[in-house]
């Protein structure tokens, strides 16, 4: 299945640009996302944490993902 992720912060630079669009086996997880991020953006890695959201709510690790989700890849935060 093809699905578009949304970046965020630092994550964009990685993507070179604020989307990309992916191809994962239907019945993917957010895990088997993040090893495929992890496989075709080495430098994710460097994140002390990345959160992936799903449909506007934070995704544990073995939620299934849609085609028609909307996924956002978070970077951490920082503020003052």
């Amino acid at each position: 299945m093809e699905i578009k992720l949304l970046a965020f912060g630092i994550v964009r630079d990685f993507f070179g640009g604020p989307s990309i669009e992916v191809e994962l086996e239907d019945g993917a997880t957010v895990s088997a996302l993040k090893a495929y991020l992890e496989t075709r953006y080495p430098a994710i890695r460097r994140l002390s944490s990345c959160l992936v959201a799903v449909n506007n709510d934070y995704a544990g690790d073995e939620q299934v993902l849609e085609r028609t989700d909307e996924i956002a890849i978070i970077p951490p935060v920082s503020g003052g």
